[in-house]
């Protein structure tokens, strides 16, 4: 898994609430295991017409956001069914953050598990940061996991919480299989004892 760090990018607003994983990447697209090739059916029903043309009203279809590498989203973002296409999707496309005021559990931790950092602010930060993003290509944030801080356009900065195991393991660039593979000789070790003392197992 890639680390994070820092991400500086321009940030598209996308201000709905509830936007559940069905909008993010909907049930025809989900067929597949892997993790590539779903950022094309990202928001698909918002970003294609009927006939199966550009929605050029869509935000990511819009010149200035075509490259968004963060979402600064309304309430409750990544709701519904629990799927680990949606993070996938998310991150195919070049989206590495998501910003919002609460977002659906399993969402939020199956975004740790594939770099993707999601991030909590109050109303207020949340309203700042969606002006921020309105600006079109200047809507450039910066986002600095480490200091655990977002800098906007204008020099303005938003501290933002995060549980300490999850901001290590995205620092490490660690999924579930990386922190695994971390206690490898520890693992080794008991498996070669197992084998000497109850080999019958």
């Amino acid at each position: 898994m890639e680390k994070f760090t820092t991400l500086t990018g321009v940030a598209a607003p996308l201000p709905w609430v509830n936007i559940d994983t069905d909008m993010i990447i909907p049930k025809q697209f989900l067929k597949t295991i892997k993790r590539t090739g779903l950022g094309t059916a990202l928001f698909h029903e918002m970003r294609t017409k009927e006939d199966g043309s550009e929605n050029p009203d869509f935000i990511l279809n819009k010149p200035a956001y075509r490259n968004s590498k963060i979402l600064v989203a309304g309430d409750n973002f990544g709701c519904g069914s629990s799927r680990e296409h949606a993070p996938w999707a998310l991150l195919d496309f070049g989206i590495r953050c998501v910003i919002s005021t609460s977002f659906a559990d399993i969402f939020y931790n199956n975004c740790f598990k594939n770099g993707i950092l999601p991030i909590k602010v109050s109303e207020d930060e949340l309203e700042k940061l969606m002006d921020d993003a309105e600006r079109g290509s200047n809507a450039t944030l910066t986002v600095d996991l480490e200091a655990q801080e977002i800098k906007g356009p204008d020099g303005g900065a938003i501290s933002f919480e995060i549980d300490p195991h999850l901001k290590h393991c995205l620092l490490e660039g660690l999924d579930d299989i990386g922190q695994t593979m971390q206690r490898k000789g520890t693992i080794t070790s008991f498996e070669t004892k197992m084998e000497e003392t109850r080999p019958w197992v």
